[in-house]
């Protein structure tokens, strides 16, 4: 590669600084019935990823839904986790990894002992549906139960408008 092309290359990509985010840090928002931490952002990763860290009560079965924008991975950190991605079931445990292609409908369902992991989605911009589905958590911990029953009609409004669809919800 000659000095001019590198040069056009360096001013396409965008200048990214080194990141850090501590075990206790990161935007806390009750998502749903879980615990959502937003670990980085398409702002801090140049556009290139999302990383959240999901914490969720025994039990939690997530709609199936599909990503049409981004592709989405899943790092289970403790607890277990039934994935289903498209005709695929994996029983993932402590340290387990699986991953959803965009395109493809997904779901999971928690454990008896609840579960924590990491959603890493490429490219970067989920953190806008997240922000849009949920609140400012109270604390670091499960929210308390709600007595209403989830707008559907609004998370599914949602979801389409950052490029995804709840497909039984």
């Amino acid at each position: 590669m000659d000095t001019a092309t590198a040069k056009n290359r360096l001013e396409e990509e965008p200048v990214l600084k080194p990141a850090f985010v501590a075990s206790d840090e990161g935007e806390a928002r009750w998502w749903g019935g879980g615990l959502a931490v937003l670990k980085a952002t398409a702002a801090d990763t140049g556009g290139q990823m999302t990383i959240v860290e999901v914490t969720e009560p025994p039990g939690t079965e997530a709609p199936l839904h599909v990503h049409h924008k981004e592709d989405e991975a899943f790092w289970v950190l403790d607890g277990d986790v039934t994935f289903r991605i498209g005709e695929t079931t994996i029983e993932a445990h402590v340290g387990d990894y699986a991953f959803g292609p965009r395109h493809i409908p997904h779901r999971y369902t928690v454990g008896d002992a609840g579960c924590r992991m990491l959603f890493i989605l490429t490219p970067g911009g989920f953190e806008d549906l997240v922000l849009a589905m949920s609140e400012p958590a109270g604390a670091r911990t499960l929210p308390p139960p709600s007595t209403e029953e989830p707008d559907l009609a609004q998370i599914n409004a949602i979801a389409e408008a950052h490029g995804g669809e709840v497909l039984d919800g």
